[in-house]
């Protein structure tokens, strides 16, 4: 079973989300409130952190936890 990732965004109403696949988790004031609660939970649960900006764009991506696949570059 794969693991949901956490995503920091705009919930719509000036404040930001945090939320483990598509559920949300916590709402705050501030995106770097946000940023701080669902940082401890990527990294607890060894998944994905993924911020998006206001616009809903994606940010940044953290990953906290092994790599599922070994990505081989067989073209060079």
């Amino acid at each position: 079973m794969r693991k949901k990732n956490i995503t920091v965004g705009p919930s719509g109403d000036g404040k930001w989300d945090v939320d483990r696949g598509g559920e949300a988790i916590s709402t705050h004031r501030t995106q770097q409130a946000a940023i701080e609660k669902g940082r401890p939970i990527a990294k607890r649960e060894e998944t994905e952190l993924i911020i998006k900006g206001r616009d809903g764009r994606i940010r940044s991506k953290d990953s906290y936890g092994p790599d599922p696949e070994s990505i081989k570059d067989t073209e060079h």
